[in-house]
């Protein structure tokens, strides 16, 4: 950005010091980078400094240059994953209960599931694609762990999940295992992916309980995603479809610019 000139006014006055009346006039802009909570802490006024000769109201360069630090951020939490190094787990002394509730919504607009109706939809890269019910997953070997849920903004708890391992539960279906991405859809609109080495990460399950009980709602019934290795929105509750695919697909988040790997 260095040496590139805006036609408009600069966000910097020449003596180094945020001219207020452009942060005034773009209040707006800064107030939705703010909420980018993924980003809160790093990208602040002051981080802003790095797009010194870029006018704030150019929207283009600014999103770009968000994009460009975000998929950077991709690439190397992908390239130091290990797939086999397991996250730390914990005590049931240590479960909270219930689990914290949360969504990009407020708990008064879950709309509950109907589990005497509800169906695990399969498309994509799979041999088997018959829905299954929330019998037939009960019936599958469950798995148990104890992990800390982080989420971005900044707050975490410990949970006690069980369910099916997600790679003892594609192998299971037919799905192809070298495919890119595991894509997941739910009840609400909400949608979220996974790199299939973090699909078949040992403690990547989709879970039915939490602290022994099946889950009830708010908190995804009957089934959501439950990985160790992920921040907390990489976590899809209410799931009702998995793809196995090779073709990027942008999720709720990631469509808002937030880091898509976001996990080691």
């Amino acid at each position: 950005m260095s040496g590139i000139r805006s036609p408009r006014r600069s966000l910097f006055r020449p003596k180094g010091g945020i001219d207020q009346s452009i942060l005034r006039e773009h209040k707006a802009l800064i107030e939705r980078i703010d909420r980018r909570k993924v980003l809160r802490g790093t990208l602040s006024l002051g981080a802003l400094s790095l797009l010194t000769g870029c006018d704030v109201g150019e929207t283009g360069p600014v999103q770009n240059f968000l994009r460009a630090v975000s998929g950077w951020n991709d690439k190397v939490q992908e390239f130091i994953f290990r797939p086999d190094h397991l996250a730390p787990t914990y005590s049931e002394a240590d479960v909270v209960k219930p689990p914290r509730f949360n969504a990009h919504y407020d708990v008064e607009d879950v709309k509950p599931v109907d589990g005497s109706t509800w169906k695990l939809e399969l498309s994509g890269l799979i041999a088997d694609k018959r829905p299954w019910t929330a019998q037939q997953l009960a019936q599958l070997p469950e798995q148990s762990m104890i992990i800390r849920h982080i989420c971005v903004e900044g707050w975490d708890y410990i949970g006690q999940w069980s369910g099916v391992n997600l790679r003892q539960f594609l192998e299971r279906v037919g799905a192809d295992l070298t495919a890119k991405y595991v894509f997941f859809r739910c009840a609400d609109d909400y949608t979220e992916s996974l790199d299939m080495p973090s699909a078949l990460h040992a403690q990547t399950m989709l879970a039915t309980k939490y602290a022994g009980d099946p889950i009830t709602d708010p908190f995804g019934f009957p089934l959501r995603l439950r990985t160790a290795t992920k921040l907390g929105f990489k976590n899809a509750k209410w799931v009702t479809g998995i793809e196995v695919t090779n073709d990027f697909q942008e999720t709720f988040w990631s469509k808002q610019g937030f880091n898509w790997f976001a996990g080691i």
